[in-house]
């Protein structure tokens, strides 16, 4: 398999090809599409055009990612299902391709065709297993007929506005936990310019056509993220792929109600969120749990959401989960209390600084230990746990905040947002050091990348 570095140097040199042959973009489907310079740990791109022409923009111009991050797919899927990757191809085929519908088949599709044209060896299949990859453990489980939790909880977050915020209009922030394997990957900043519905700016994972951590803003004024519900079961087969309805509800919603209702429509439980959601227009916030079965729209023009995966509502937590709601010491429940402790500490002062505080915040709320990082603090450090904190990272890796993000009504007017690689706290983490002491994750070691923590970066698409 071609390094990293020599696949980087391959497309710069293909990239001064098109750009300079005959004086014309080799491929018209390339036109209007552009890879900027890395910038501290992210991969800016700019996609515009029809599905099509996205989607091939998008496999052409991320091609070593994507196949990257098919390898780290390859590799975590099945140990995570049980199941190897042709079964996973055919559920794409079987299951998920069916509910899909054109605009985004095209575009996925469009994906294929430009690894293609780089020589990657992929498939539509792949591609769509990629873009499932987050749900595909709900549709095992729900096979197996189990209720282990689909996967790892993950993700810090919080939406405010009104008498809450420093100016009186939204501010949304999120923090990205996943496994360091997959979550090393989750790296590109997306401009997106679809010939129907929004503009989008979101953060994302190469090969993926929605974010799959779910921050982003459009220019409707919305602004989107979500954390996982956490020790959720449920899967409807016949629903539309959860990353169909993101991906739609990011482009067309030009309000809340509009937001609540594509996510509702079809859906099928796989990888089930508590969204929280920022009208900047209206000067509205809103928080969303979408179960399966249970479905819960709150909303307010003076208030404050957060969420740090744990469920709210009572009649889900009994009929959907196996949450342990009454036990503090669970990193969602710890990270609930810390987040309502800093919402009032804050209140009338938030802004996009202090939620970057936020973001970085090391205070265990259940042992009240401040400085002391770990699964039950707001920047997550699976790895860094005490073995009695039941920590998720011995079945599924190290784990923890991998990156953030963070915006304001200005901001989100400006097609503007924060991001920052890594945790955002200044803490790294050590692929070699960790693997040295845990020989029991070397499965992950071909693929195991250090998680370097790299400053705040504004990215803008005017």
């Amino acid at each position: 398999m071609r390094s990293q570095a020599v696949w980087s140097f391959l497309l710069v040199l293909e990239l001064v090809v098109i750009a300079f042959s005959c004086g014309k973009v080799a491929d018209p489907r390339l036109a209007g599409a552009r890879r900027g310079e890395g910038r501290n740990g992210w991969i800016p791109v700019r996609l515009q055009g029809s599905p099509a022409q996205i989607g091939f923009q998008h496999g052409y111009l991320l091609a070593p990612e994507i196949t990257d991050a098919l390898e780290v797919q390859k590799l975590l899927l099945p140990h995570d299902t049980k199941r190897d990757w042709a079964f996973l191809r055919a559920a794409a085929e079987k299951v998920l391709w069916p509910r899909i519908e054109e605009e985004y088949r095209r575009e996925l599709q469009g994906i294929a065709d430009g690894l293609a044209a780089r020589g990657v060896r992929a498939d539509i299949w792949d591609v769509v297993v990629l873009n499932a990859n987050l749900e595909l453990s709900y549709y095992t489980k729900w096979l197996d007929k189990s209720k282990t939790p689909a996967a790892p909880e993950r993700c810090s977050a919080f939406v405010a506005t009104g008498s809450w915020t420093r100016d009186g209009r939204p501010v949304i922030a999120h923090n990205n936990w996943s496994g360091y394997l997959e979550g090393s990957r989750w790296n590109v900043i997306f401009d997106l310019r679809p010939e129907k519905g929004s503009r989008i700016l979101m953060d994302g994972m190469p090969g993926l056509i929605h974010s799959g951590d779910d921050f982003g803003i459009n220019s409707a004024g919305i602004a989107i993220t979500e954390t996982t519900i956490g020790s959720f079961s449920g899967f409807e087969p016949a629903g539309v792929p959860e990353f169909v309805r993101a991906r739609k509800a990011m482009q067309y919603s030009a309000s809340i109600d509009d937001f609540d209702r594509f996510m509702r429509e079809g859906n099928n439980g796989g990888y089930a969120n508590t969204w929280l959601v920022a009208d900047v227009r209206r000067n509205e916030v809103a928080r969303l749990e979408l179960g399966l079965k249970n479905v819960t729209l709150e909303r307010t023009k003076d208030g404050a959401f957060v969420g740090a995966n744990f469920p709210i509502n009572p009649k889900l937590i009994a009929e959907e989960t196996d949450f342990p709601a009454d036990d503090q010491g669970v990193s969602g429940c710890a990270r609930r209390t810390r987040w309502e402790q800093l919402m009032a500490e804050f209140k009338g002062r938030i802004d996009v600084e202090t939620a970057k505080r936020f973001l970085a915040d090391h205070e265990d709320a259940f042992e009240k230990k401040p400085g002391a990082p770990s699964e039950r603090t707001l920047c997550g450090h699976v790895e860094l746990s005490p073995r009695g904190m039941k920590p998720w990272h011995d079945e599924f890796g190290p784990a923890g905040t991998v990156q953030a993000k963070a915006a304001d009504a200005g901001m989100v007017e400006r097609m503007e947002l924060d991001a920052a690689m890594g945790h955002p706290c200044g803490l790294g983490f050590s692929a070699a050091e960790h693997l040295a002491k845990h020989p029991e994750y070397a499965w992950q070691k071909p693929l195991l990348r250090d998680v370097p923590s790299r400053p705040w970066t504004r990215f803008t698409a005017p």
